[in-house]
C-alpha cells in the first residue's frame, strides 16, 4: 500500500510514519534523503539549494522505483503540498492520502522553536491552500515531544 503523508512543516509527518512503518517498509522523506546526501554537521532541515536539488532528484527516482513494489512492501511518502497532478497520480496508484495537522498554532510554535524563519512562509502557504474544505481527511496527530 502507498501512504502519502501530507501536512504543514513540523506537523508530525515523520512521527506519524515512525509510529506505523515496519522495518521492511519504504519511507521516502525529502528531509531524510537530504541528510543522507550531505556531509557531517549539515543542519537537520537543510535547505541549501544544491543539496535540495540533488535530494529532490533522488526522491523522484525513489518514488518511481518504490511504486513498482507495492505488492511486497508498504511505501510511506511524505509530500507536504502535493499538486493536483501528483494527487491524481497517487490516487491512480491506490494511495491512501493522510493529512497530519495538529493545528496552526502548534505548527507555528514548533517552526519558531526548531526551523528557519523561511519555513513560516511555507506554513502560511499550506494553511491558505488547505484550510476549510480540504478534500482530504485531516488527522490531529500528536507527535513526539518537541
Amino acid at each position: 500500500m502507498l501512504y502519502v503523508i501530507t501536512g504543514p512543516p513540523a506537523a508530525g509527518k515523520s512521527s506519524y510514519i515512525e509510529a506505523r512503518a515496519k522495518p521492511r517498509d519504504i519511507v521516502i522523506d525529502l528531509d531524510r534523503i537530504t541528510r543522507a546526501l550531505t556531509g557531517p554537521g549539515a543542519p537537520q532541515w537543510n535547505h541549501d539549494p544544491i543539496a535540495s536539488k540533488v535530494a529532490l532528484r533522488a526522491r523522484y527516482a525513489a518514488i518511481d522505483e518504490a511504486v513498482k513494489h507495492l505488492q511486497d512492501v508498504d511505501v510511506f511518502l511524505i509530500h507536504t503540498m502535493p499538486s493536483e497532478v501528483w494527487l491524481a497520480r497517487y490516487r491512480r496508484l491506490g494511495a491512501e492520502i493522510v493529512t497530519v495537522d495538529p493545528g496552526e498554532q502548534v505548527v507555528r510554535d514548533r517552526v519558531r522553536a526548531m526551523r528557519s524563519s523561511a519555513m513560516d512562509r511555507v506554513v502560511t502557504r499550506w494553511y491558505r491552500h488547505y484550510r476549510g474544505g480540504s478534500p482530504r481527511p485531516a488527522t490531529a496527530q500528536a507527535s513526539r515531544e518537541w
